[in-house]
């Protein structure tokens, strides 16, 4: 079947095709009449997917809605920066909402947006499968995911390379003589935590270490599950001589264990951290880090939700930024 034009829009409307696309421009010099056909023929031959009849119909917000999956972690501070000011600069604001990695929150605030009726969502989703998304997609909203993937939906998407991250970061502690190395890594039914665990795997089978399941703890990405599984990690009877913390709370609960167990860096154990935050060099031994360019991943977001909002039918489109490993202090050697 044939796509249905803008003519074809024009022509049952009674109007030129230029009045058409002024109409879905939103030009003010067109009468309440004329736009009323306009939209009542874009309606009826479902032009451009009803998604833009909709919208138009809508009066949809000059405002960005966006969902953080933890607003407590720095991470993002850096990030909505980023999206701010893409944001200010064409005239859009932004709404905050933070689930606080609660499935729950998300659909209460995914509510919030579509009753705001938001231009379109920047999400840090709680969960892969998401299906606070889709609510949007099906009313004619567009969503860009930051910072962790969406299963199963053709949206654009933002992230790290967080398995080469990983990766550098594990691959650096062996070239220092380290064997025994912990994971505290994130969910796995979240691409970070996935990904961050495949990155700590790969670097130990490319460097011919067994992986040695003991060794690794699944956290939740907050301070305390970091807190908790380094004290494990500590406690065994062959304890690792490293470890790395798949984010930055989860680094602070790590570094608060050790310290707590009396036990020196990187004398004892080793750390090593995925997220360079502006305290890491600070601390005593300075922390080494894999740094994220958090502020680039939400200009990012930003950039491709306004190109999704000025065309809605181009194909989804995924960019992946790349880690940086910043090395400090606080990892030494194992001899």
């Amino acid at each position: 079947m044939r796509r249905v034009q803008v003519k074809d829009v024009a022509a049952l409307a009674g109007v030129s095709p230029a009045t058409v696309s002024r109409v879905i421009n939103k030009h003010p010099h067109i009468s309440p009449q004329t736009r009323a056909r306009v939209l009542a023929a874009i309606e009826q031959l479902g032009y451009q997917p009803s998604r833009v009849a909709q919208r138009l119909r809508m009066g949809i917000t000059h405002i960005f809605g966006l969902i953080l999956s933890d607003i407590t972690n720095p991470f993002f501070t850096a990030a909505v920066r980023g999206i701010e000011d893409v944001a200010y600069a064409r005239d859009y604001s932004v709404l905050l909402c933070n689930a606080d990695e609660q499935v729950e929150r998300e659909a209460l605030y995914t509510r919030v947006l579509l009753a705001e009726k938001v231009a379109g969502v920047i999400i840090s989703p709680t969960d892969e499968k998401c299906t606070t998304c889709a609510a949007f997609l099906e009313h004619g909203i567009p969503v860009v995911a930051m910072d962790r993937r969406i299963r199963g939906l053709a949206i654009d998407t933002v992230v790290v390379d967080n398995v080469q991250g990983a990766y550098q970061a594990v691959s650096h502690l062996i070239r220092l003589g380290h064997r025994r190395i912990g994971l505290i890594g994130g969910r796995l039914e979240i691409s970070t935590g996935r990904e961050r665990q495949e990155g700590y795997l790969q670097a130990l089978r490319d460097h011919g270490i067994p992986v040695d399941p003991e060794l690794i703890r699944v956290g939740d990405f907050k301070q305390e599950s970091g807190y908790r599984h380094a004290c494990e990690l500590l406690s065994l009877p062959n304890r690792p001589t490293a470890i790395f913390a798949a984010n930055n709370l989860m680094t602070l609960g790590a570094l608060n264990a050790i310290h707590k167990q009396g036990l020196a860096i990187p004398r004892d154990v080793a750390i090593v951290g995925f997220d360079d935050m502006p305290w890491a060099a600070s601390l005593n031994p300075a922390l080494t880090a894999v740094a994220q360019p958090a502020y680039d991943l939400g200009r990012t977001a930003a950039e491709l939700l306004l190109a999704r909002i000025a065309d809605p039918d181009r194909p989804a489109q995924e960019v992946v930024l790349h880690t940086q490993l910043i090395v400090r202090q606080s990892c030494g050697s194992a001899t």
